[in-house]
């Protein structure tokens, strides 16, 4: 690992993702899944709407460089209020998705395997649902059995949350928290198992 950032798969997009986060409002989900999603071509045919391609791009944090922890709240599909304060002394995974999303359709297995092995481990995870309905966004939990609860997000008011710490920047992106809550690692788009695998189990064991 750097002085600062190391990328383990591909290089990340933007340092952090300022220059982009800077130039694209917060209120225009940043989104992408394959070339035939509508949201895709949108963003080829360059009418503004500013949705970026996630890559795969894999980016973590040196212990040292992680900032402060985040401060997210938000509210679960169930109505329950979820705030980061109550991660403390927890590894948490937040998954950006929505259900037409081809990219989170094929990630949904491995991040169902993962939460089942690391779970009991100390590590929580949560969906950050960015444009469903419940109806649409429990179908696809169901389809999929998803055992973590999603945050209801179309008002963007958890991407902002985290915007402020390192840009999600696609969909799907996942993100690991450390156990002091802060940003340990990013990965923009579709997340390989074995990659993500990994980042939990360096974030466990720190």
């Amino acid at each position: 690992m750097t002085d600062n950032a190391r990328s383990t798969r591909r290089r990340p997009l933007l340092r952090l993702g300022v220059a982009l986060a800077l130039s694209v409002p917060v209120s225009l989900v940043m989104t992408s899944c394959a070339a035939e999603d509508p949201l895709a071509q949108q963003a080829a045919a360059g009418d503004g709407k500013n949705y970026i391609a996630g890559d795969g791009s894999v980016t973590e944090y040196a212990a040292d460089d992680r900032g402060e922890p985040v401060d997210v709240t938000g509210t679960l599909f169930d109505g329950t209020t979820v705030s980061s304060t109550e991660w403390d002394g927890q590894v948490t995974v937040l998954n950006f998705w929505y259900a037409s999303c081809a990219p989170c359709r094929a990630e949904a297995p491995d991040l169902v395997s993962l939460h089942d092995e690391y779970a009991p481990q100390g590590a929580e995870f949560y969906g950050v649902n960015i444009r469903d309905e419940q109806a649409t966004a429990e179908a696809f939990e169901r389809s999929f059995g998803i055992p973590y609860q999603s945050f209801e997000d179309k008002d963007g008011g958890v991407l902002l949350d985290m915007t402020r710490y390192v840009p999600p920047q696609a969909v799907p992106t996942t993100i690991v928290l450390d156990k002091e809550g802060r940003v340990a690692a990013r990965i923009l788009g579709l997340a390989d198992r074995s990659t993500l695998k990994a980042l939990i189990t360096d974030a466990l064991a720190e």
